[in-house]
């Protein structure tokens, strides 16, 4: 298998024709399509439904698709291996799609300062998704909230530790926070994500029945919702950097205050773990005083209180 013909194939997936290919790969349109024709033959599949405008990817296609991004970073990671380069490639990342995410930009481009070499390929998606990911090899690493458990053979270590606030808009003169919330319209964060169910098992354990105005799954439109006067929430600290926040009511959200946490999951025996652990450094760092410094051995606990 020509790692040629595997270039050819992500050009077309990420171009979305053969013509635009071409130009990347710096071949004739023909000779592209002489590349898929070969691939096919030797794979003994059909990539591409021809019936199409422009062509689309058969399920097969799909597959092979997938093997091709694989095999050509490895590729690439090997030659920089090899040049005695370590922190060169494609560090693959994920994230949750969580208000910390709003520190992954930040953190990337500190990595890109200290590493020129070094690019990052970043994808956002579902916790439960991005670990099975990572314990393939698909990720490096993912950026996921504490969980109830990782496979064995996967590492989580937490960067960020950060109270939950009760928020009120700008001039709410109620410092109690159950009244509060018995009180005021209630903005609740619903979403299928550990945050989530957080928030709503200690809002019952307080004995709690919000007034519930709007089920809301981002926690940014949340704080935006708050901001306008539109009622109260829960959202963690975070998600306050805004200098507008400044002037939210802010409450400790439960008795005693309740956090969470955000880390780092990686395989335990990884290429790239010296990389991740200055990731980890530099997202610790950007969390200021919730930063956490990783410990040597952490492993995943129950949601911390």
């Amino acid at each position: 298998m020509d790692t040629r013909q595997l270039k050819t194939l992500v050009a077309i997936s990420t171009q979305g024709t053969f013509a635009r290919a071409a130009d990347i790969v710096a071949l004739t349109p023909s000779a592209v399509s002489q590349q898929i024709q070969a691939l096919e033959q030797e794979l003994n599949t059909e990539l591409f439904e021809r019936t199409s405008r422009p062509p689309k990817l058969t399920p097969h296609g799909l597959q092979v698709l997938e093997m091709a991004k694989d095999m050509l970073r490895l590729e690439e990671d090997t030659k920089a291996s090899l040049r005695g380069d370590r922190i060169a490639g494609t560090l693959m990342l994920g994230s949750v799609r969580s208000s910390a995410l709003n520190l992954l930009p930040k953190a990337i481009l500190r990595m890109r300062n200290l590493y020129p070499d070094l690019k990052t390929n970043l994808r956002v998606s579902l916790s439960s998704t991005l670990i099975s990911d990572v314990a393939a090899g698909r990720l490096d690493a993912a950026i996921v909230a504490e969980h109830l458990g990782f496979p064995p053979a996967l590492r989580w270590s937490p960067f960020l530790r950060e109270p939950l606030w009760l928020i009120a808009p700008e001039g709410t003169d109620i410092t109690d926070p159950i009244r509060l919330l018995n009180s005021r319209p209630y903005i609740r964060f619903r979403s299928a994500v550990p945050l989530a169910n957080l928030i709503d098992t200690e809002i019952s354990r307080l004995g709690v029945v919000p007034q519930d105005i709007a089920e809301i799954d981002t926690i940014g439109s949340i704080v935006t919702c708050v901001r306008q006067g539109m009622g109260i929430s829960v959202v963690p600290h975070v998600a306050l950097q805004e200098p507008e926040d400044d002037r939210l009511t802010r409450l400790p959200f439960g008795s005693p205050q309740i956090t969470r946490q955000i880390g780092i999951v990686e395989r335990i025996v990884s290429p790239r773990g010296e990389i991740i652990a200055h990731m980890h450094e530099v997202l610790a760092e950007l969390c200021r005083e919730h930063g956490v410094r990783r410990e040597v051995s952490t492993s995943a606990t129950v949601m911390s209180r």
